[in-house]
């Protein structure tokens, strides 16, 4: 039922910005976190930013003091703002929600991934 709608992907020269959104369709009754992950070419995925329900954030040191998680609770809506991108910022990026349903399911739902890349 639930649906993760992702956009603000594209190319961008190194030192641009971006901004990634992810929004999701369909009822979710408690949510837990909202966060961002990447996969590049040879390597894992691994986790961008979080948002955790009451408002921490949880970033990958790659990234630190370069991205920013935010979120919109009443359109369930994450975004990741991206500046002064560099070309190892070139990946796929993933939303991830974890909420819990209006039956008291836990779930994890993840989005089909937005490509960024960043030429130098």
């Amino acid at each position: 039922q639930v649906q993760l709608v992702e956009s603000g992907g594209g190319l961008v020269q190194a030192g641009g910005s971006l901004r990634l959104s992810c929004a999701a369709t369909g009822t979710i009754f408690s949510m837990h976190a909202m966060g961002w992950y990447r996969q590049a070419p040879g390597k894992e995925r691994e986790l961008v930013a979080e948002i955790i329900s009451g408002g921490r954030t949880n970033y990958a040191n790659s990234v630190k003091g370069r991205f920013t998680i935010s979120r919109d609770n009443a359109k369930n809506t994450v975004y990741l703002q991206m500046n002064s991108l560099k070309p190892e910022d070139t990946a796929i990026y993933c939303c991830n929600f974890r909420y819990q349903d209006s039956y008291s399911n836990d779930i994890e739902h993840w989005g089909q991934g937005t490509l960024v890349t960043v030429s130098s």
